[in-house]
């Protein structure tokens, strides 16, 4: 029976075109057909859709975060450059004013080295005064004490009071210096 029951199965199939299919294999078929588009494009589509999506949007924040990095880049490499034009303009101007405070120090040490040698030699001159003047007196009386000695063996006698002495080798010292300024003039 097996046999006949093919045979006569066969039968209807050897008459068939086997261009067109038989009926219960095209409901089997878009059954399947339906199952598979339900899945696909409840379940598939949607994910795939989302992950597309996601990729969209982190391609375009990426590419945004980077003209963002790339434009704060710029404002620091600006700011940078400002930094450091002002970090010059500030070491020519420390340098312009070291430049005038040593020019004022210089000129400050010269007045002074100035003022202390004009202390110096108004110290000098001053010391020499002293001294022309101690030695004037020294002179004065060392002459006053030779000429009573030299008058004293001229006329004999002894000029030993110091008062008449004193007074006498003044007089004498002072006509010799009036007659003395009266030549020179």
């Amino acid at each position: 029976m097996t046999y006949m029951a093919a045979t006569l199965l066969a039968a209807p199939e050897e008459h068939a075109n086997p261009l067109i299919p038989h009926t219960y294999e095209l409901v089997v078929g878009i059954f399947a057909f339906a199952v598979v588009f339900f899945v696909v494009g409840r379940m598939l589509i949607p994910r795939i859709q989302k992950t597309l999506a996601e990729r969209t949007d982190a391609i375009e924040g990426g590419i945004k975060r980077a003209e963002e990095a790339q434009a704060e880049a710029q404002a620091l490499q600006q700011r940078y450059a400002e930094q450091l034009e002002e970090a010059r303009r500030d070491a020519a101007r420390l340098r312009e004013e070291a430049r005038e405070q040593a020019a004022q120090i210089k000129a400050e040490l010269r007045e002074e080295a100035q003022a202390e040698a004009r202390r110096l030699v108004e110290a000098a001159h001053a010391q020499i005064e002293a001294d022309r003047q101690a030695a004037f007196a020294q002179l004065r009386a060392e002459i006053g004490r030779l000429s009573t000695d030299l008058a004293g063996r001229i006329v004999g006698e002894s000029l030993q009071d110091e008062v008449r002495q004193s007074r006498i080798v003044d007089r004498f010292l002072d006509e010799l210096e009036a007659g003395s300024a009266q030549a020179v003039r």
